[in-house]
């Protein structure tokens, strides 16, 4: 071989070589190569989280026709003003209502779950009204009263916008000391509304500011000097024609908020606004024209609706953080960084990094245990209230609708706080892991956190939601004390004297691996924690306080066992769910739901070895088998997100394409959203200081000169 053919193929080999180094970086490459390890069909696990192929097919309708509305484009909506962002927010309302007008009520509610991960602004300001106003009615107005305002247009918005007046300024969870009052007058038979302090106010009103022309506003009911609780009035607030502010209502703006700024939140106080008696819905409390009060025998009936709310949010908290997975998973399969010795220096996927998968494959994981629970607090949820619609007062199951009612609102509060601080937590993780890319604006986790995080305190703060769940769980422990059969969901406190003390009984430590072992010791761990908060309550009880002090004295053992069995429920709707699955979907979700109920007993480590359900080796295999666990999903991870069946548009962010085509994607977004041009303020700020400088360097020069010159003539 001559010379010049040995410098052709040396040329050659180093273009093979380059080519197989472009190869091995390029990120559709590597996309492609993960999806191509999917162990499962992922579209039948998409038709099993979606609830079957036809509400796939209508998600995925849905997500093709809100891209192509004008109205719903979202690429540029990081560099709207508060004021740009709430005109383009009310300019989808009409798109919004011919669905609403031509839709099955199922077929709408996929629609807004799509809309709710696009712009949860919107999503927000229209369930404002349909939501909450409607959702009072519904829940509070009898059947001739709820025809009336349906037939004034409450379901149109061809007449009025409905807004929810529940919070005050120095009232929010604690519904029963609104101060709020609504004065019966039997003269005029009229309620009077009035705001008689500051702190009365209300406030946080979605929709006030500028939509509303009515609300439903919760207040004191008073007649003949006696208080009667908090109920819930219509009150107009503005002419619908005009869109002035109707005598004695005064409204403002609350301003600039942390997200969501597509809502006109106000605040509303009212100045003895009076309203007919008919415009006090009396579903439930009944005042007749002489001013008699008629009650609820059962007050439990009252507050069944107030439940929804609670459990969408179960649900929101898992699709959000599907959203918020697929972005920061896709980048960590395409991502490069450091190589190692032996790599020919091609840089290491992060997702390839333990470190990493342990950042987020227990959050997949997480994410799955609350998109199952979500769908089966739902179906728990409409079955109770049909049951709750039908039953009266004298029928002989009404005992147990009642002991469900109690279950769903005590549960579904606890997994309303639970999973929204698991969301908020899993937002903020993925940026974190997207690195530096993560901080900007067009990647869209840091305005999902700011959206997301007022679901940790709007429908009731977290804290005190977790709390109610622990005095349910007190009350049930005393009731299973006195041999009563308890609900499903807390079951377990009526096999106390088997679960207090038991240990974990396995052969060899790979027993561990089951969902069997991991219930069993879940159900330990809780009996435990809720029987120590029991106990605290009874010897408050003997020292003598009431039952609300000692329920206050125990707050921290409260909130300790609805923590801990808000887990153990989440851990088994997965477990459920799984079950009833078989070939490679059973055998990809056995895993991640493994990892779910391991990395929960590894958080919360301490619990399993104070009541010593494990031994600290067995601990130790826990941590080691979480490891493994999270190797095993990361080779599933990409297939895993592809399943949650989101498009690019309902993305919304170039590190999470489907593709894989990261950067150019990126790149493109910041040039579009960027413009170069003019400089915007050179002349006026950095011309002068500039100018300024080169002045007093120019001087500085002219004064060196002379001195030269002097020191010559010397």
């Amino acid at each position: 071989m001559s010379n010049s053919q040995r410098r052709l193929e040396a040329v050659k080999q180093h273009i093979s070589s380059e080519q197989e180094y472009r190869n091995a970086i390029d990120p559709v490459i590597s996309m492609n190569e993960e999806r191509a390890k999917a162990a499962f069909d992922i579209r039948s696990l998409t038709y099993l989280l979606d609830g079957g192929e036809n509400i796939t097919l209508l998600k995925e309708k849905v997500m093709q026709e809100l891209e192509r509305d004008p109205l719903f484009k979202m690429d540029d909506v990081y560099d709207l003003s508060k004021f740009e962002i709430r005109e383009r927010t009310m300019e989808k309302f009409r798109s919004m209502l011919y669905h609403l007008q031509n839709e099955s009520v199922d077929q709408f509610k996929k629609r807004m779950e799509i809309v709710s991960l696009i712009d949860p602004g919107f999503w927000t300001r229209f369930g404002v009204h349909y939501g909450l106003f409607v959702g009072a009615l519904q829940s509070n107005a009898t059947s001739g009263q709820l025809g009336y305002w349906f037939e004034k247009g409450a379901l149109s918005l061809d007449k009025f916008i409905g807004c929810f007046a529940m919070t005050e300024l120095g009232h929010g969870s604690n519904v029963p000391g609104l101060e709020t009052t609504a004065t019966f007058d039997e003269a005029s038979d009229q309620f009077v509304i009035h705001t008689p302090t500051l702190t009365a106010t209300k406030w946080w009103i979605g929709g006030a500011a500028h939509s509303a022309t009515h609300a439903a506003v919760f207040a004191q009911l008073v007649v003949k000097g006696k208080r009667y609780g908090t109920k819930c009035f219509v009150v107009p607030l503005r002419d619908p024609k005009t869109y002035n502010l109707l005598p004695g209502i005064n409204i403002g703006d609350i301003g600039k908020k942390m997200g969501r700024d597509g809502i006109d939140n106000g605040w509303i106080q009212f100045t003895h606004v009076r309203i007919p008696r008919g415009y006090m819905l009396q579903k439930h409390t009944k005042v007749s024209r002489t001013g008699d009060v008629k009650e609820p025998k059962l007050q439990q009936l009252t507050y069944g609706a107030l439940l929804q709310g609670r459990v969408t949010m179960v649900a929101d908290s898992g699709h959000v953080s599907k959203k918020a997975l697929t972005i920061a998973i896709r980048y960590a399969a395409v991502r490069r960084q450091f190589a190692s010795s032996n790599a020919n220096g091609v840089e290491t996927k992060l997702l390839d990094y333990p470190i990493h998968q342990r950042r987020l494959m227990p959050l997949l994981a997480q994410t799955f245990a609350m998109l199952f629970t979500g769908t089966e607090m739902t179906a728990m949820y409409n079955y109770m209230m049909s049951r709750l619609d039908s039953a009266k007062e004298g029928d002989k199951d009404l005992d147990e609708v009642i002991e469900m009612l109690k279950e769903t609102h005590s549960t579904s509060a606890g997994l309303k706080a639970f999973c929204t601080w698991n969301c908020l937590s899993t937002i903020e993780a993925c940026r974190q892991a997207c690195g530096g890319h993560g901080y900007s604006a067009y990647i869209g986790l840091a305005s999902m956190y700011q959206d997301f995080a007022v679901q940790c305190t709007w429908e009731g703060d977290n804290t005190i939601l977790t709390l109610q769940l622990g005095r349910y769980l007190i009350s049930s422990y005393r009731e299973a004390l006195k041999g009563k059969k308890l609900s499903p969901g807390v079951g377990y406190l009526n096999n106390l004297p088997n679960l207090i003390g038991r240990r974990c009984k396995v052969s060899n430590l790979d027993d561990i691996l089951s969902f069997e072992v991991i219930a069993e010791g879940w159900q330990v761990v809780c009996a435990h924690v809720v029987r120590n908060a029991g106990s605290e309550f009874e010897e408050c009880l003997k020292r003598g306080l009431n039952v609300d002090d000692a329920y206050e004295q125990c707050s921290q053992s409260r909130l300790y066992a609805a923590k801990l069995h808000s887990f153990n429920y989440l851990f088994n709707r997965f477990a459920d769910a799984v079950r009833k699955l078989s070939g490679n979907l059973y055998t990809v979700l056995k895993t991640v739901c493994l990892l779910y109920g391991l990395y929960t007993i590894e958080e919360n480590a301490g619990a399993f070895l104070q009541y010593e359900y494990f031994t600290p080796a067995q601990i130790e295999f826990v941590r080691m088998s979480v490891n493994d666990l999270c190797r095993q999903v990361r080779d599933q991870a990409i297939p895993l997100v592809d399943s949650f069946n989101l498009s690019d548009y309902a993305i919304n962010s170039p590190l999470g394409r489907k593709d894989g085509n990261v950067y150019v994607h990126y790149f493109e977004q910041v040039k579009r959203s960027n413009p170069q041009g003019e400089h915007p303020y050179f002349d006026r700020l950095i011309k002068p200081l500039i100018h300024k400088q080169s002045n007093e360097d120019d001087y500085e020069e002219e004064l060196a000169g002379l001195e030269e010159e002097e020191e010559e003539e010397e």
